[in-house]
């Protein structure tokens, strides 16, 4: 449990007593305040202030007078041993010009993805602010400590942020480690204020990859259209249609989506103009109906929108430094295939993915080959969900699905001679599979990967979903809508086993084969809500709530 702290200074003694709330444990603060005679003494007492400071944080665990917890006690103490406790981001009164530069990280951190709040930004701001205005301040020993070890902690949580993400490993994560070890830290932070280049060092550490550059991008856009902008919040429920549709003008007017310069908005077309814009610039289904979707967004706040963003380049950080040449990449919240070769999307596809209640899971494998015309081994969580209470009720069930009853030794049965009432979850000796052809809910073709979910990607017989917006709609595999071009693509280059048109002459035929592939493609199935396009944000609804457990995770 985080701990909050209070601070009463003893008088004559110089000393703090830190209260911890949560165990009402005493802890001696470091001095608040030493003000020197003489400036040319300054760097000495702050060495016996660091010196201090740095006991003190030890004794209480790590954590700091703002209630923050230090990173790294032991790569904090060994970093100011190697340089026997000398302030490290000033000299002689005056600060490195390192310390602009991580200031401005630190107040700029939501721009990263990360709170301003886990690196001592309002106690930074404050303290520097005092050294650099106040007389009296600039000769405080103590001041100017506190200042140092707080600009050498953001430093170092701020660097491990960056690379590792700020939320735990999960089973999908290719980094083996999460953290850097102590000597990493310090020989970055060294680096940083020996070259002057802290931002230059930082930055280094981030995700080269497209997706998170992207995002960066977009945050800088999105921040420079709305931070001076306030909104009201909206009604989800309402009785008085004219009040709330004066509500909703003023909303669209306050974030630019409408515009009333030229006098009050009084049809309905315009209305709807508004708001049109609004979902198109937040990803909702265009129908300028301010339905229940549509005021949920309109009442997010700005912040509500980066904690999104946050999350989502906190996933990126999990990957590994470097992505393969080749690799199809699924993005489950957004509906989305996509191959990429050489950092170019090759080919992109709309897909269908599995509902709130059957998910499609995230995972990193790799595609091995690709079956045409193939049949559907139904799984038992569909067969005992869905399908044997209706072939209960009536086995033409299974004709009219396409279905056929095989036993354990692989052989057709008839389904009239089996006694389907005295069939359960504990006692079925049958797999039910669908016959292969156009009617198969597997379509033409079946994209297969090593998993241990049973899931793949594959065509399907039900084409038109693929108009919808929301395409949660399976029971967790994939349908891919351009599966005939993922294939195509997929054996472009096996000219020895596959001309360009033996593609479409087996579909022509219904030919029924399984087509190895040249080499193993990997395949990441990832669960990202938000994307950066052409500078701006492209939001995607957290269709398996995935952003909320990731952001309490992330301690947002």
């Amino acid at each position: 449990m985080k701990r909050v702290f209070s601070i009463s200074l003893l008088c004559g003694t110089g000393v703090c007593l830190l209260l911890a709330c949560g165990n009402k444990k005493k802890h001696n603060a470091p001095k608040q305040k030493q003000i020197v005679a003489n400036v040319r003494q300054l760097d000495e007492v702050v060495t016996e202030n660091i010196t201090e400071r740095l006991s003190i944080l030890e004794d209480n665990e790590g954590w700091m007078e703002d209630s923050t917890k230090a990173f790294s006690t032991k790569a904090i103490q060994d970093f100011y041993q190697q340089n026997k406790a000398a302030a490290q981001w000033s000299k002689n009164g005056a600060f490195n010009p390192a310390v602009d530069s991580m200031l401005y990280l630190v107040q700029h951190a939501d721009e990263l993805g990360l709170l301003p709040a886990h690196y001592h930004e309002p106690a930074l701001t404050a303290a520097l602010q005092q050294l650099d205005t106040d007389a009296t301040a600039k000769k405080d020993a103590a001041l100017w400590a506190k200042a140092d070890v707080m600009l050498t902690d953001a430093f170092m949580k701020m660097a491990s942020d960056l690379h590792f993400g700020t939320g735990p490993r999960d089973s999908i994560t290719f980094r083996q480690d999460s953290v850097f070890t102590e000597d990493v830290l310090q020989s970055k932070l060294q680096q940083a204020l020996q070259d002057k280049n802290v931002a230059g060092v930082l930055h280094e550490l981030e995700p080269v990859h497209a997706g998170y550059q992207a995002l960066k991008e977009g945050i800088l856009t999105f921040k420079a259209k709305y931070a001076e902008s306030h909104w009201d919040t909206l009604p989800l429920n309402y009785t008085d249609t004219l009040a709330f549709r004066e509500l909703l003008v003023n909303r669209l007017v306050q974030t630019g989506h409408l515009d009333t310069s030229g006098g009050p908005i009084t049809d309905t077309t315009t209305l709807k103009t508004g708001i049109k814009a609004f979902q198109r610039e937040f990803n909702i289904y265009p129908d300028g109906v301010a339905g229940r979707r549509t005021v949920i967004a309109m009442n997010r706040s700005m912040g509500d929108w980066l904690k999104q963003v946050a999350v989502n380049m906190d996933r990126w950080r999990k990957l590994p430094d470097t992505l393969p040449q080749q690799y199809i990449m699924v993005n489950v919240p957004g509906y989305t295939l996509r191959v990429v070769d050489s950092g170019e999307v090759r080919l992109e596809s709309r897909v269908i993915v599995g509902t709130p209640r059957n998910r499609t899971p995230v995972l990193n494998s790799y595609m091995t080959n690709f079956m045409m015309f193939p049949y559907w081994r139904v799984p038992y969580s569909i067969v005992f969900k869905e399908m044997l209470p209706a072939i209960q009720r009536n086995v033409g069930y299974l004709a009219s699905k396409n279905l056929e009853v095989i036993d354990r030794n692989g052989n057709t049965v008839d389904p009239l001679t089996i006694d389907w009432q005295k069939l359960s979850k504990n006692h079925f000796p049958y797999v039910l599979r669908q016959m292969d052809g156009i009617d198969n809910s597997l379509g033409i073709m079946k994209f297969n990967f090593r998993n241990k979910y049973s899931v793949y990607l594959h065509d399907t017989n039900n084409r038109g979903l693929f108009k919808n917006s929301m395409r949660a709609m399976s029971h967790g595999c994939v349908r891919v809508q351009q599966w005939d071009s993922l294939a195509q693509y997929l054996v472009r280059t096996d000219t020895v086993r596959h001309l360009s048109d033996s593609l479409p002459v087996w579909v022509e035929r219904e030919e029924k084969r399984q087509v190895d592939l040249p080499r193993r493609i990997p395949l990441y199935l990832r669960y990202f809500t938000a994307e950066g396009q052409q500078g701006k944000l492209v939001f995607y609804d957290d269709i398996y709530g995935e952003d909320k457990v990731l952001a309490r995770k992330m301690g947002r």
